[in-house]
């Protein structure tokens, strides 16, 4: 669509967050008339409107459900609900909803750099960032792009150059991103998340499944998790795009897949019923821990099928490193590990979490957002030599062990201040022997006592950290 296209056109975006702004901004360049609509009036947002205001976008703060006269589009921040009273006046006027997603989509020319798409309940972001170290190791022009962080207008109406980019895209996203159509795209795993917005697991799982539309090239599916090879087979791709598996087994035809220590790819060989290509061994990959080569496997895939060598693929495993507060070690302290996961916000992420250790303590608590844990308790009881219990929703994991795990020693701490998470590392440790790891995997959210799940993390570690330096001065 070309930026003639927007010029005069009446847009109201909904949200004064990051993806807000960077519509508004964008949009206004080309030359449409745009409104921002903010239900929130704090200070932040006041000067955040301003700043709007001084560039000629109206902003309206306070009043999120009033459709602007006049609105020929609204562009969507992902996550406003489907029921938003906006968008029911929006649908009523005829007015379509899209997302800034889908506005980047339509930005882009001729030019434009082809999308390497990821999604998935957990793993994108790494899986991302996996993706574009391995694709900066082949030479390209690269960035990790969308839900990661860097709104993805930004990137398309930018004045650098990309060879090719790596898409991070929530549920949210490719729910308001009717005509994304990418070259490859992976859908990593489908657990229950977000059921709130979405309204079932079946509209969550269609929601994902969008990212194969339209694929040019390979649709990477997850083989332990058949859902996701549903998607593929449900999807409208282009003649000749292939389903593309990976898996932590021994590949078959078409997939990626695990060997004797070996990250080998049988989807992209001359031969592929006869011969495999070693990509990397496993020990490239920072952690080793199995959902991590899950990660590494589906990155690798989607390199390989714009054409990276395998070399390029080892490279760039062993280039990347993971953001903080995913599986990250802080510390040894008397033989036992300390290990923050503080990113497992769901029990799908715990429980790959807890897979990755033979002996655990547990930290764990916080927002459910409507989970049960009774799934995640059976499969990790046999590792778990203690659990020590924080947050809001504590006592839903601790009614789950009580049925699954009953011989495991649980420590419930009521206590909801900036000391609780030093409170429970000592906890912790008092449970651990040498040879353990304590493990803060909460399967739950952090804001009810923290910011985000990056400060809960920071208290994680410096609990730790305090600790050693306890050991330290005691001995």
């Amino acid at each position: 669509m070309s930026s003639q296209s927007w010029n005069g056109k009446h847009i109201t975006v909904a949200g004064l967050g990051v993806s807000g702004v960077s519509a508004a901004r964008a949009l206004a360049g080309l030359g449409a008339r745009v409104t921002v609509v903010d239900g929130g009036d704090s200070q932040a947002l006041r000067e955040r409107a301003a700043t709007l205001r001084e560039q000629g976008i109206a902003v309206r703060l306070g009043d999120a459900d009033t459709l602007p006269e006049g609105t020929g589009l609204v562009v969507t921040s992902p996550g406003w609900k489907p029921e938003s009273p906006l968008f029911a006046a929006a649908a009523a006027a005829g007015v379509d909803v899209v997302g800034d997603v889908e506005i980047a989509w339509l930005l882009r020319d001729e030019k434009s750099a082809p999308w390497l798409a990821v999604t998935g309940t957990n793993g994108k972001t790494t899986t991302v960032q996996m993706l574009a170290s391995i694709l900066e190791a082949a030479g390209l022009r690269t960035a990790a792009v969308g839900n990661i962080g860097t709104p993805i207008i930004d990137v398309v109406l930018g004045e650098q150059e990309y060879d090719v980019l790596a898409v991070e895209l929530s549920s949210y996203q490719l729910h308001w991103a009717p005509s994304l159509r990418a070259h490859s795209a992976a859908v990593l795993n489908l657990a229950p998340d977000h059921l709130d917005w979405h309204g079932s697991m079946r509209a969550y799982a269609a929601d994902k499944g969008r990212i194969y539309e339209g694929n040019t090239v390979a649709c990477v599916y997850n083989v332990e998790d058949p859902r996701t090879e549903h998607l593929v087979r449900e999807a409208d791709v282009e003649e000749g795009c292939r389903a593309i598996g990976f898996t932590l087994g021994a590949p078959g035809p078409s997939m990626l897949g695990v060997v004797d220590g070996l990250l080998v790819d049988r989807a992209f060989v001359e031969n592929r019923h006869q011969q495999a290509q070693e990509l990397a061994e496993v020990s490239d990959i920072t952690p080793p821990a199995p959902h991590n080569i899950a990660n590494a496997l589906a990155a690798a895939a989607l390199a390989r099928a714009f054409g990276v060598e395998a070399a390029a693929v080892r490279d760039g495993l062993r280039a990347f490193r993971p953001d903080a507060h995913r599986i990250a070690h802080v510390a040894d302290v008397d033989g036992v590990a300390y290990v923050d996961d503080s990113k497992a916000t769901n029990t799908h992420a715990a429980q790959a979490s807890l897979a990755a250790y033979g002996s655990i303590v547990w930290i764990a608590g916080g927002l459910a957002k409507g989970a049960t844990f009774d799934e995640l308790v059976t499969a990790s009881a046999p590792r778990l030599r203690g659990a020590v219990l924080i947050g809001a929703d504590r006592a839903l994991i601790r009614e789950a062990l009580a049925r699954h795990a009953p011989d495991v020693p649980v420590v419930d701490l009521e206590r909801t201040d900036t000391g609780a998470m030093a409170a429970a590392v000592q906890e912790a440790a008092r449970l651990a022997r040498p040879g353990d790891t304590v493990l803060m995997a909460p399967a739950c959210a952090s804001m009810d006592m923290f910011t985000n799940y990056n400060k809960r993390g920071e208290a994680f570690a410096e609990a730790v950290r305090a600790l050693a330096a306890g050991r330290t001065a005691a001995e």
